[in-house]
C-alpha cells in the first residue's frame, strides 16, 4: 500500500499545471520596456501586436513545442539534426550574439529609467547613457564571474516588482485621468485602429514586436512536464499569449494618453508617463520609487541572463570544437569569464553609438532592429529543421505533435525573412534622416556579428579546439 502511494506520489511530482507554464512563459516575454516603442501609434499598437503574434508568437510556440519535445539539446540539437552541425552552430551562436546587442538597449532603458530618480534631463543625454552601460554591464561581468548563483531569485521577483505592480498601476492612472475629463494625447476612434500608411517606413516598428515574442522556444522545453501535452499545451499558450499582449498593449496604449508621439522617447517613455501622471496628481514623490522598482527588475533580469546564452555556447564549442580554447576557457568558479570579456568588449563599442549619435532613441532603434535581424537567422533555420525532421524522421518519438507543422512553418518563415527585410527600413520615427547611414549600420553590425564571425569560427577551427566540457561547466 505504502509503495502504491510512493509511486503514485513521484508520478504527480512529475507534471507541471498547464497554468504554472502559461505563467513561466508569460515572465520571460512580456516586459514593460517594449511600451514606449508602440506607443507612438496610440490605437494602432493593438493591431501592431496582434499581427505579429498571429505570424510569429503562435508559430514559434507549437513548432519548438515538437522539437522540444522529440530531442533535447536545445536548438543546436534541433538544427543540426534537421539540417547540418554547423548550421546548428550558426543557430545557437545567433542565439548567444542577439544577447551583444541586446544588453546594450537593455541598459539604455535602465539608464533612462535611473535618469528619473537623479535628473530627468539625463534621459537623452547620449554621453551619460553610455557611460552607464558600460559601468553596468563590466560590473555584472564581474558579478557573474564569481559564480554567484543568489540572482537567479531575481528573475521571478522581476515580473511582479518591474512588470506587474508598475504596469496595473499605470493602468489605473490612466483609466482615472481619461474619467476626470482630460484629453487623450492619441486620438482614440475607430479610425486610428489601424497606422497611417506612409509607405514602409509606417510599418517598420512592428519589426521591434517581432524581438518582444522571442523566447518561446525556450519554454517549449518544458512540454514534456504536462501530464497531457497535446490538450494542455494549447491551453497553456492561449493563456501566456492573452497575458503577454494584456501586458503589451493596455500599457502602450495608456502612454499614448499622456505623451503626445512626438515627444516620447523610445528609451525613457514609461517614466515619463509615469512621471506625468505623478505630476498630474501631485504624487511626484513616487516618481523616484518606481524609477528603482523598474531598474531593480531589469538588472534582476540582466544578471540571471548573463551567462546563460554563453554557456550554452561553451558547451557546444568545447564539444564540438566550434571556438578557440582562449573563450571556452572557465575560471575557478566554473564560468566561461573570457568569453564575458569578449562580449564586453564588443558591448562598450556599441555603447559608444549613444555618445556619438545625437538622438539617444536612434541609437537604441538600431541596437534594437540588429538584435532582432541576428535572432530571425536562428528562427528561420528552426523552421526549416523542424519540416526536414518532420519528413525524415517521421517516427522519431515525439511528446506533442503540432498541428499543420508544415503551414506553421511556411507562415512562420515568410513572417520572419518579411521582418528581416523590413528592418532595413528606416522608421519615421528615426531622428537621423540619413537612410544610407541606417542600412549600413544594420546591415554592417547583423552581417559581421550574426554571419562573419561564426562563419570565420567554422572556417579556421582545429582539431585541438575540441577539449570537451569541464566539469564545472556542467554543474
Amino acid at each position: 500500500m505504502s509503495g502504491t502511494t510512493t509511486t503514485k506520489a513521484a508520478t504527480a511530482t512529475k507534471y507541471m499545471s498547464w497554468v504554472t507554464l502559461a505563467l513561466m512563459t508569460t515572465s520571460s516575454v512580456a516586459s514593460l520596456r517594449a511600451a514606449p516603442t508602440m506607443a507612438v501609434y496610440g490605437l494602432a499598437c493593438v493591431f501592431l501586436y496582434l499581427l505579429p503574434a498571429l505570424l510569429f508568437l503562435l508559430p514559434t510556440a507549437f513548432v519548438a513545442a515538437e522539437l522540444a519535445s522529440g530531442w533535447t539539446g536545445g536548438v543546436y540539437k534541433w538544427v543540426g539534426e534537421g539540417i547540418s552541425k554547423p548550421m546548428g552552430f550558426l543557430a545557437v551562436w545567433c542565439q548567444f550574439a542577439m544577447t551583444i546587442f541586446y544588453y546594450p538597449s537593455l541598459l539604455a532603458y535602465v539608464a533612462s529609467t535611473f535618469a528619473y530618480i537623479i535628473n530627468p534631463s539625463l534621459a537623452s543625454n547620449g554621453v551619460y547613457v553610455a557611460i552607464v552601460i558600460i559601468t553596468i554591464y563590466w560590473a555584472a561581468v564581474f558579478v557573474s564571474s564569481q559564480g554567484t548563483k543568489t540572482v537567479a531569485g531575481l528573475s521571478s521577483m522581476g515580473l511582479i516588482i518591474g512588470t506587474l505592480i508598475p504596469g496595473v498601476l499605470l493602468v489605473i492612472l490612466g483609466f482615472v485621468f481619461l474619467a476626470q475629463g482630460n484629453a487623450s494625447a492619441a486620438p482614440m476612434d475607430s479610425s486610428h485602429l489601424f497606422p497611417a500608411w506612409t509607405g514602409l517606413a509606417s510599418l517598420v516598428l512592428i519589426v521591434n514586436n517581432f524581438l518582444s515574442y522571442a523566447g518561446m522556444e525556450m519554454n517549449a522545453v518544458h512540454v514534456s512536464s504536462l501530464r497531457d501535452p497535446g490538450k494542455e499545451y494549447p491551453r497553456a499558450m492561449a493563456m501566456a499569449v492573452g497575458l503577454v499582449l494584456l501586458i503589451f498593449i493596455v500599457p502602450a496604449v495608456v502612454i499614448s494618453w499622456v505623451v503626445p508621439s512626438q515627444n516620447l522617447s523610445l528609451t525613457a517613455g514609461v517614466m515619463q508617463a509615469f512621471d506625468g501622471f505623478f505630476n498630474h496628481f501631485h504624487i511626484g514623490f513616487l516618481t523616484p520609487i518606481l524609477g528603482v522598482m523598474l531598474v531593480a527588475a531589469a538588472l534582476g533580469g540582466m544578471l540571471t541572463w548573463l551567462a546563460g546564452p554563453s554557456k550554452g555556447l561553451l558547451l557546444i564549442g568545447r564539444n564540438e570544437g566550434y571556438l578557440p580554447p582562449i573563450l571556452t576557457r572557465v575560471n575557478k568558479h566554473g564560468v566561461q569569464q573570457n568569453m564575458l570579456v569578449a562580449q564586453g568588449v564588443v558591448t562598450t563599442l556599441l555603447a559608444l553609438l549613444y555618445a556619438f549619435i545625437p538622438d539617444v532613441s536612434s541609437a537604441y532603434w538600431i541596437l534594437s532592429v540588429i538584435t532582432t535581424q541576428v535572432y530571425l537567422i536562428m528562427y528561420v533555420l528552426m523552421f526549416i529543421a523542424a519540416i526536414r525532421l518532420r519528413r525524415n524522421q517521421p517516427d522519431h518519438p515525439r511528446g506533442y505533435k503540432a498541428p499543420a507543422l508544415i503551414a506553421l512553418c511556411g507562415l512562420g518563415t515568410v513572417s520572419s525573412i518579411a521582418a528581416f527585410l523590413i528592418g532595413f527600413v528606416p522608421p519615421s520615427q528615426y531622428g537621423s534622416g540619413n537612410g544610407l547611414r541606417y542600412v549600413l549600420l544594420i546591415g554592417l553590425g547583423m552581417g559581421v556579428v550574426g554571419l562573419l564571425i561564426p562563419f570565420l569560427f567554422l572556417r579556421f577551427r582545429k582539431p585541438a579546439w575540441k577539449t570537451g566540457a569541464p566539469e564545472e561547466a556542467l554543474a
